[in-house]
């Protein structure tokens, strides 16, 4: 009885230990007066057993590592970037933006406004900025962000040392968002560029710059994703972006992202932010896209890109489906421009980019930066999917034009006829519709209801195909969503744009 007794108490004093081990690492957090332990803390204590191999130049401590070897040897070569700007107008935001745009603070550059910006007496005042670079030779070439240099009037590079330079503004790329900037000085520090393709999402990155005109702040994090991109980029993106949980905020614009072994990985560009400052998420340009728009810049003063005259949209679980697909991935092409190399070398709408130079395809956005890439005047091998199997074709690359393209009128409704599966209700345009929109096209949506509205088809939208084939007339249309399966891919244009839609059929 006794001996019950004493393993009732043994089970008992176990299992409070046992609770009161569980509760203990929440305990501090809920005391008043007493503050929460660091989350840097907990995983220190929670990883000093276990074993780590040290990374060059960087070593290892209690399981985490010590960037100090790294901001020591690498430091020097980071600058902090001041600039005097042209007077604004007075509709101007900083930078030229302005306030009223969608992604004035969604996506905020990390310029640092200063607090002149504006009037004084009435008088209009230049924007002072500051921002961060970084040196990659010797004689002075400097990588820095565009937007830190745009419209600059003055700009002047401050060293580690304290020593000042007045800075030549060498080109800058605003699709990248890439600037090179030149001091006169010899024998300068110099960082070591490293090759962002060996990045890992979870391995550690260092950024040093001058958040808020602090210089030289080295902050710390891990590699979030790669091959990002942002929703102003969209499949017009030339930068494969990094993302990271490194702490940057204004003024780390144009610094360096360091990787362990202290080479220079990308440049730090942009963060997502609903109030201007560091929310969790930064932004990184490869290093890779850097130096060829740098090398460009310093031979030509301008950067030449390629294109093939697509274009395109993601691939998702339902337009896989539909184009037979094993998985969403590639690029899809909506629409291909007339006389362009692309519609020379036979691509058609409904084809899935799979490949370019052997090169994989995964998201779409992989394709602009690619294509961008090449040369102008070289030939491109795209590895396509086409009507159910994989095909090659051969498309000589031409030089991208940066003109706008101008947007079409819109069509109006009239008397409609019925698609009831795909909850379409549309009608034939009429020649001078045609004309107007300039379009291919013959069958506008009147109505969209059922599976079409909720794949987001809205009335104006020109029906151009369905599941790859060209359809002109409602039977065809009729026809194509009776012979297909749960899901249809329908292509239309909408005002300039030609985009597949997916509609998932009940």
């Amino acid at each position: 009885m006794s001996d019950s007794r004493s393993a009732r108490k043994v089970v008992t004093v176990l299992c409070l230990s046992v609770a009161l081990t569980a509760c203990s690492g929440d305990s501090s957090a809920q005391l008043p007066g007493r503050e929460p332990e660091a989350p840097a803390q907990r995983v220190a204590q929670a990883t000093q057993q276990v074993p780590t191999t040290p990374a060059t130049p960087s070593s290892v401590v209690h399981g985490l590592p010590d960037f100090a070897p790294l901001v020591e040897s690498a430091g020097p070569a980071v600058v902090n970037v001041g600039v005097v700007q042209k007077l604004p107008t007075p509709s101007e935001g900083p930078g030229g933006m302005s306030p009223n745009d969608p992604f004035y603070d969604f996506f905020r550059r990390f310029g640092i406004p200063s607090p002149d910006f504006g009037q004084r007496g009435g008088t209009p005042q230049p924007a002072q900025g500051a921002g961060s670079g970084f040196i990659v030779t010797p004689d002075g070439y400097i990588l820095t962000n565009a937007h830190v240099v745009a419209d600059a009037d003055q700009v002047t590079v401050r060293l580690t040392d304290r020593r000042e330079y007045p800075a030549k503004v060498i080109g800058s790329d605003e699709r990248t968002d890439v600037a090179v900037i030149k001091i006169e000085a010899t024998n300068l520090p110099t960082v070591k560029i490293g090759d962002p393709k060996k990045l890992r999402p979870g391995e550690w990155v260092l950024a040093i710059g001058s958040p808020f005109g602090f210089e030289n702040s080295a902050t710390a994090g891990i590699v979030s994703a790669t091959s990002r991109t942002l929703p102003n980029e969209g499949a017009g993106s030339y930068v494969p972006f990094i993302q990271t949980d490194v702490a940057v905020n204004p003024g780390n614009s144009g610094g360096p992202l360091f990787n362990m072994q202290g080479e220079v990985v990308g440049i730090n560009s942009q963060i997502f932010s609903r109030t201007g400052g560091y929310m969790g998420l930064s932004f990184a340009i490869p290093i890779d896209v850097a130096t060829d728009v740098r090398d460009q810049l310093v031979k030509s003063g301008r950067v030449v890109r390629g294109r093939i005259g697509v274009t395109i949209q993601d691939v998702n679980a339902q337009l896989a489906e539909s184009f037979g697909l094993d998985r969403p991935r590639g690029a899809l092409v909506s629409s291909v421009q007339n006389d362009s190399p692309a519609q020379k070398a036979g691509l058609k709408p409904g084809d899935v980019v799979l490949g370019v130079n052997d090169k994989q395809i995964e998201q779409f956005s992989e394709l602009s930066g690619t294509v961008a890439s090449l040369r102008p005047g070289s030939q491109a091998k795209l590895q396509i999917w086409r009507n159910g199997k994989p095909q090659t074709v051969n498309v000589v690359v031409a030089e991208l034009d940066e003109k706008p393209v101008e947007t079409a009128g819109k069509p109006g409704p009239s008397k409609s006829n019925q698609a009831a599966q795909l909850g379409l209700a549309v009608r034939p345009l009429t020649p001078q519709e045609r004309e107007q929109v300039e379009t291919d096209g013959v069958l506008v949506v009147e109505q969209a209801s059922g599976p079409a509205a909720a794949a987001g088809v809205r009335p104006g939208d020109i029906i151009l195909g369905i599941n790859g084939k060209r359809v002109k007339t409602i039977e065809e249309l009729q026809a194509g969503a009776k012979a297909a399966g749960k899901t249809v891919a329908l292509l239309i244009q909408r005002d300039d744009a030609q985009i597949f839609v997916p509609l998932r059929l009940n």
